[in-house]
């Protein structure tokens, strides 16, 4: 039996206020368990979408420049039986993977090479800033000139788009290594090549991915310049061609579309970087 002593000493106990929690709910650089953060993830989302529908409810906007959600989807529906969506899907897809892929295999070498050497740094990086203020956009007549109009203008025009960009956050990524780990290495009498692969790169790769992340979501945005000017399929000339016949409902819906896609992809990259770097989780 408790003494009125200790029965006064359970009752001042510390509880778990409403405030403390919210405070920790908020702390500085702090962790969510995995349902907290799909619920708030969520409401996040959300938040556009009802401020779309409060705002077409009020009538301030007519509907033929802001249809209803309602009118978005089932214009979707319309697409995707009878208008041609999944053509428009891998086409566009195949573009940016293409012209992706292709920035990603020439920036990687250079950036690390750019990232690690003063001699590389020097020859690439001041030529990669004076290219890189360039407008992607100005370079389309050049790429119909010298590629065409078939597939090949499209992929320039986002490899352009892309590369100049990663090239220099590559090298960025490969400068933030920290010196310690080089000067260890070259203690243990690692050799230049050894430093580079087995020191450098691994520490930068983390880093690399997270650029990987950025710069694809402006491989989407290239690509749908370059197929509203120089294309007749592909998710961007849907848009376009929506846009002559004011039909806003398939313009939304082709927005829409590529948010999505670049949410997934997000997504998988995200999950890619806390499988190969699981050491990282919680940064």
């Amino acid at each position: 039996m408790k003494t009125p002593r200790a029965q006064d000493a359970d009752s001042s106990a510390p509880t778990a206020s409403p405030l403390r929690k919210r405070a920790k709910l908020w702390s500085i650089r702090g962790q969510l368990a995995g349902q907290t953060y799909f619920f708030i993830a969520c409401i996040g989302i959300a938040l556009p979408f009802l401020a779309w529908i409060a705002l077409n409810s009020s009538g301030t906007v007519p509907r033929v420049f802001m249809p209803t959600p309602v009118a978005v989807i089932e214009r979707f529906i319309t697409w995707v039986s009878d208008e041609g969506f999944g053509t428009d899907f891998w086409i566009s897809i195949s573009r940016v993977s293409l012209g992706f892929l292709a920035s990603l295999a020439l920036a990687l070498p250079l950036g690390l090479l750019s990232g690690t050497f003063k001699p590389a740094e020097a020859l690439l990086e001041p030529a990669m800033d004076f290219v890189r203020y360039m407008p992607a956009v100005a370079f389309v007549p050049l790429m119909l000139l010298w590629c065409g109009v078939g597939e090949g203008s499209k992929i320039a025009v986002i490899f352009v788009g892309t590369f100049f960009q990663m090239l220099l956050m590559f090298a960025d990524d490969v400068r933030r290594v920290p010196m310690q780990q080089i000067e260890a290495a070259q203690t243990m009498g690692a050799t230049r090549r050894e430093i580079v692969y087995r020191v450098i790169f691994p520490s930068a790769a983390p880093a690399m991915l997270t650029t990987c992340r950025i710069t694809l979501g402006w491989a989407w945005t290239y690509l749908v310049v370059a197929e509203m000017v120089a294309a007749n399929s592909g998710i961007g000339y849907a848009i376009l061609k929506a846009q002559r016949f004011l039909a806003t409902d398939k313009i939304f819906a082709g927005l829409i579309v590529i948010g999505l896609i670049g949410l997934v992809q997000d997504q998988i990259l995200r999950a890619l970087h806390t499988v190969l770097f699981p050491y990282l989780k919680g940064r």
